[in-house]
């Protein structure tokens, strides 16, 4: 893994508290040592966790201080008793930073329906507390201790030029499976040493999220606790002009990109890496539904994990995307194949382009509209993974 460091100003840690059985770590903690800016997006399902009423009740900010994270039980669908128990936890970690509880943003992570176990909580944050640093290995650890079935970490940090300086942007994420856009679909933290208004935080991250961890799908399932906050605590000193506004918001959308696809990467039992590019159509919006329709097809899915190259069913998913387009003008190709144009079947060579499907993790479709109705230079790219034997098993033995 290359180098990933934390901005200026933040600190963190990972821990174990015991609300894992099997001991691993279950406890972070991200702190900005000054005041931060903070947004938030959080799942859209009705039935959501008791961290994300809580945190969406929190930010925007101007005050943010911490971020706390449990894995290994998501506090959703846990009634009343669930948010008193959400607000403890931050409480908790206030009374560590000598900060205002509505200061510390809450999320949890893992079986749903469960009450947490506070005691084994309220004693482990103070070891929690006691463990923040502001290295490498601090970061690593804290992303290590928010994932649940992930087989890997996943985190990463980028260093920008602006004009009276530089500015870092880190984020850590998690999330293997319960994967569908419509807002963030994991966990994860953003963090920049760019000094932010609450606005400008909000309107950045909801950029980068629109055009990356709103367009992964694993299995079309909405979590229900999906979150990304992003906190900003201009520790870097930084004046930024426009122009430096619109390179942290990149450098935020750069940041995002990398988690998102890495959760693809990692997707439960997947055996490809699939991009999905829908190009030539009058919105983004319809650009992004025929995208999505595609990713979610277990019909698409499954042809990839078994190297097929069936065309009509990625054609026949961008068909009920609800789009009006004229079939005349889509084209389509497979790992750079060409198999479908203006609307008509190309003769290929299958045998070869099963070979390659089988042989390779990445498969890249893109998909495009050259005329007729809803056709324009609107495009979107979506990332998925395929359907395996593999994710059926993980899934149906989840909590059994």
């Amino acid at each position: 893994m290359s180098q990933v460091s934390l901005p200026r100003g933040f600190r963190s840690s990972g821990s174990t508290c015991g609300i894992k059985a099997s001991g691993k770590p279950d406890l972070s903690l991200f702190v900005s040592d000054c005041p931060a800016s903070a947004a938030g997006v959080f799942t859209t399902n009705k039935v959501c966790g008791a961290p994300v009423i809580l945190s969406r009740e929190r930010v925007p900010s101007a005050q943010a201080r911490a971020v706390v994270i449990n894995s290994g039980n998501s506090n959703a669908a846990t009634g009343e008793q669930g948010i008193a128990n959400a607000r403890t936890m931050t409480a908790a970690v206030a009374q560590e930073l000598g900060c205002a509880p509505e200061a510390v943003m809450v999320c949890s992570t893992g079986v749903i329906g469960v009450q947490l176990p506070m005691p084994v909580i309220l004693k482990g944050i103070p070891g929690g507390a006691a463990l923040l640093g502001s290295t490498d290995q601090h970061l690593l650890d804290a992303a290590t201790a928010m994932m649940t079935t992930d087989t890997f970490p996943k985190l990463t940090s980028v260093d920008i030029a602006v004009g009276g300086g530089s500015i870092r942007v880190a984020g850590v994420c998690k999330g293997a499976a319960m994967i569908a856009p419509n807002m963030a679909t994991m966990l994860a933290v953003v963090m920049t040493d760019a000094a932010l208004t609450p606005e400008q935080c909000r309107q950045s991250l909801r950029f980068g999220v629109d055009r990356t961890f709103n367009c992964i799908s694993v299995d079309g399932h909405m979590s229900t606790s999906d979150t990304v906050l992003l906190l900003a605590n201009g520790a870097s000193g930084v004046v930024l002009n426009a122009a430096d506004l619109d390179r942290v918001r990149d450098a935020i959308q750069q940041v995002c990109q990398k988690l998102a696809t890495d959760i693809i990467r990692d997707a439960e039992g997947a055996d490809h890496f699939i991009t999905i590019d829908v190009t030539g159509l009058a919105t983004r919006d319809a650009a992004f539904r025929m995208a999505k329709e595609i990713a979610d097809s277990a019909l698409v899915k499954t042809a990839i994990t078994g190297g097929d190259p069936n065309w009509g069913r990625i054609v026949s998913a961008a068909g009920y995307a609800g789009v009006d387009f004229d079939t005349a003008f889509v084209s389509l190709t497979i790992n750079g194949v060409e198999v479908y144009r203006a609307g008509t079947p190309v003769p290929f060579d299958a045998s070869a382009l099963s070979k390659e499907l089988k042989s390779k993790r990445e498969v890249h479709l893109v998909l495009s509209v050259s005329g007729g109705p809803c056709s324009g230079t609107e495009s979107v790219r979506f990332w998925t993974s395929d359907l395996t034997a593999e994710y059926v098993r993980l899934n149906s033995e989840y909590t059994t």
